[in-house]
């Protein structure tokens, strides 16, 4: 059947993933850094997703689609309730200015989410940044890890062992297809860190981009290691 429904522009996409979000039916996903229209049967035309687009990628056309499958949709946000989750938008924060010691230091958190297995390829955040990419530990382990490590930059955070995944092929397309100024590695001294090591090395060779890089390395004890 002919009708309305949405299109999306490659082109002006930045893969920020904010229409994912704004779709309740789940027809929109990000493949390989882009949105795109997954399920024509779940698209009902109504365009939730357009304001939420800060490019203009997205706009309607009437075409041959699949007609609307509420109980198709309805099924897909079930499963979603189950396996999905719901804060892993992205979004871009406001870190505050230092504290004092009279009043607890705040967030140097630039953006949400920070993992980086939910982070996403692009997003408007990743423009000019300086990326750390952390250990989950060593946020707990560095007491001014904030302060000293975290303010002014897009942090990323992860763990090979717990996750057991190579971060390697998606930080190699952050850094692709971003502009990253820098990366700034925080790991702790343990063995099984120098897996997320190895994965932001590979990434930045497989990137094809020559970008400063260096490696802080935390002992388990709280203090940067020689």
């Amino acid at each position: 059947m002919k009708r309305r429904i949405i299109t999306i522009d490659e082109e002006k996409c930045n893969g920020c993933g904010l229409c994912v979000d704004a779709c309740h039916e789940g027809a929109i996903a990000l493949v390989k850094g882009k949105a795109r229209l997954i399920r024509d049967d779940y698209c009902d035309g109504l365009g939730d997703c357009l304001p939420a687009c800060p490019t203009g990628a997205i706009s309607f056309i009437e075409r041959e689609a699949a007609p609307y499958d509420e109980q198709a949709v309805l099924e897909n946000q079930a499963k979603k309730k189950i396996m999905g989750c719901p804060g892993a938008g992205a979004r871009v924060l406001s870190p505050k200015p230092n504290g004092s010691f009279s009043q607890p230091q705040s967030s140097a958190l630039g953006q949400w989410p920070c993992q980086i297995q939910l982070a996403p390829i692009q997003a408007p955040y990743y423009q000019g940044a300086k990326l750390l990419i952390a250990a989950d530990c060593s946020a707990y382990a560095y007491a001014n890890m904030h302060q000293e490590f975290m303010r002014g930059k897009i942090t990323l955070i992860g763990c090979p062992k717990l996750d057991h995944v190579s971060y390697g092929e998606k930080l190699t397309e952050i850094i692709r297809m971003n502009d990253i100024q820098s990366v700034q590695i925080v790991r702790m001294e343990v063995p099984c860190c120098k897996g997320l090591e190895e994965a932001v090395k590979q990434a930045l060779v497989n990137s094809g981009k020559f970008l400063p890089w260096h490696v802080v390395t935390i002992t388990v004890d709280g203090k940067i290691k020689d």
